[in-house]
């Protein structure tokens, strides 16, 4: 039976607001599994998929560092962004406008129970999505996300990586940056990761790019990956 995943586009949406719907589906999906192994029901775990762009926002993932933000909390008011730390793996990371952000609320019983393997296919689909726009991608050793020439000085990220699961049921996710305002990153350690820059779909092919377009070519090559229809 193939596995069905239901779609959620949020638009803009505040980091706290999402992160509390995430966080109400994920729930539900572990109680739903912990009642289904105590024999009470017979219902069943749904899978999601949310889209959705973050007003400017800088996020601290349990292993990350505070001094990787490289600003006061006056500061942080100064530039109209807000900063939260969550329960995701991973350093710090930016959120903002023209930025596509992707939440999966996968339980990987449907698919398989590997989370390096999902973390992968997370970045492929990136990865064959930048290839419709003749931009070769990849990946580097022990990092997560998806980035341009990473195996030379020039090396730039282009989507960042944070996850959380719990009976392979998974939230949080990826942040793809299509027409983010760069300037941002300037404030933080991206990532943890000191030696390397950030860049966007919009700075390499020198112009604005349809955030729409770049989402609906991501869905299909996760679906793809995944082996799911949308519902």
């Amino acid at each position: 039976m193939i596995p069905k995943v239901i779609v959620k586009h949020l638009g803009i949406i505040d980091y706290q607001e999402a992160w509390d719907f995430q966080e109400e589906l994920f729930q539900e999906n572990i109680r739903l599994k912990i009642a289904q192994r105590n024999g009470e029901t017979t219902a069943q775990t749904k899978n999601y998929l949310l889209f959705c762009e973050h007003p400017h926002v800088y996020t601290l993932g349990k292993s990350g560092k505070k001094e990787h933000l490289l600003m006061s909390e006056e500061r942080l008011a100064e530039i109209n962004a807000r900063y939260y730390k969550i329960n995701r793996g991973g350093d710090i990371t930016y959120h903002g406008p023209g930025q596509l952000v992707v939440y999966p609320i996968f339980d990987l019983e449907y698919f398989f129970t590997d989370i390096h393997k999902y973390m992968r296919f997370l970045e492929e689909a990136v990865i064959l999505t930048l290839a419709e726009y003749d931009i070769e991608a990849g990946r580097v050793d022990g990092l997560t996300g998806v980035w341009l020439d990473g195996d030379s000085s020039c090396a730039r990220k282009i989507c960042a990586m944070g996850v959380k699961s719990s009976r392979w049921v998974t939230m949080h996710g990826i942040g793809f940056n299509i027409n983010t305002d760069l300037a941002y990153f300037n404030y933080i350690v991206p990532c943890g990761i000191e030696d390397k820059a950030v860049t966007s779909l919009q700075k390499e092919l020198g112009r604005p790019v349809n955030i729409e377009e770049v989402k609906s070519k991501f869905m299909l090559h996760l679906s793809t990956l995944f082996a799911y229809e949308y519902i």
